[in-house]
């Protein structure tokens, strides 16, 4: 039987490179996000309420799953608002119609809106639940959906993408914002209440912090905000650390730590194509 992988926010970037890593790795992959196909208008993707910004920007989840079909994988192409628990409830829906259940799901999507590069005042009070929704309460729904089957079938893997922005409470640095801060936060808890809850009965789950990647999205404006893109790490290095926690008994014993993607490949070796 095929191993079947969920990857949220898998039109471009660090989904992307997920997706792509999980299907040479030989799973087939669902990969999920708001672009479903490369003929459609760029969202608004504003980080600051002090700049509109609708600029275009390149990757769809139809041009992921063409990659993904080079290698002979089964793929599927799910659109998915993780803002919106409908849109979610649907694509999940959709995929345990088609392959009955799943293997392993990456929560990698985020909701990108005023308030990731804004400080509390300025930010609009309705981001604060948008940032929880897309990083906390879409994941645990998720998770509510595809876990009966993992546990009927005696494993599953969960991996976020987490953030040290969700858990260092004490930044000394004003950006990101707290609304970013606040989403990365609630996301990164899923992890430790399934390992605790469902370990012993085959569900695996980490967290990872992929540092700063310079992604398409992070590209256009890392320098206005102070973030240097010589510094930045590359997607694909991310991609190869989740396909081998996901595929790899070693990782076992990371379950219970805040994983950095960066170090992590260069102490394991994990070479990125």
């Amino acid at each position: 039987m095929a191993v079947r992988a969920l990857v949220t926010g898998g039109s471009r970037g660090i989904g992307k490179a997920i997706a792509l890593a999980l299907a040479e790795g030989g799973y087939d992959v669902a990969v999920a996000a708001r672009t479903l196909n490369r003929d459609e208008a760029s969202r608004d993707h504003s980080q600051t309420v002090h700049k509109k910004d609708t600029r275009p920007l390149p990757g769809s989840v139809e041009e992921t799953v063409e990659a993904i079909a080079k290698f002979g994988r089964q793929t599927l192409a799910l659109r998915m608002d993780l803002t919106d628990l409908r849109s979610v409830e649907g694509a999940v829906g959709e995929l345990l119609d088609a392959w009955g259940g799943v293997d392993v799901v990456v929560n990698n999507g985020r909701h990108i809106g005023p308030g990731l590069m804004d400080d509390i005042v300025d930010t609009p009070i309705e981001q604060y639940s948008l940032f929880t929704m897309a990083h906390g309460i879409a994941p645990i729904r998720i998770a509510q959906l595809v876990l009966p089957v993992m546990l009927a079938q005696g494993h599953g893997t969960f991996v976020t993408i987490s953030s040290s922005s969700g858990y260092d409470f004490y930044p000394t640095q004003p950006l990101p914002g707290l609304g970013y801060r606040l989403g990365k936060a609630s996301g990164h808890t899923l992890v430790g209440s399934l390992q605790a809850e469902y370990g012993a009965r085959g569900i695996r789950a980490f967290n990872v912090n992929p540092g700063f990647v310079l992604t398409e999205r992070n590209s256009l404006d890392a320098a206005e905000f102070g973030f240097d893109p010589a510094q930045a790490g590359r997607p694909e290095v991310v991609g190869a650390v989740v396909a081998w926690l996901a595929s790899s008994r070693d990782a076992d014993g990371l379950q219970r730590a805040n994983l950095e993607a960066q170090e992590l490949a260069a102490q394991r070796n994990i070479a990125p194509p």
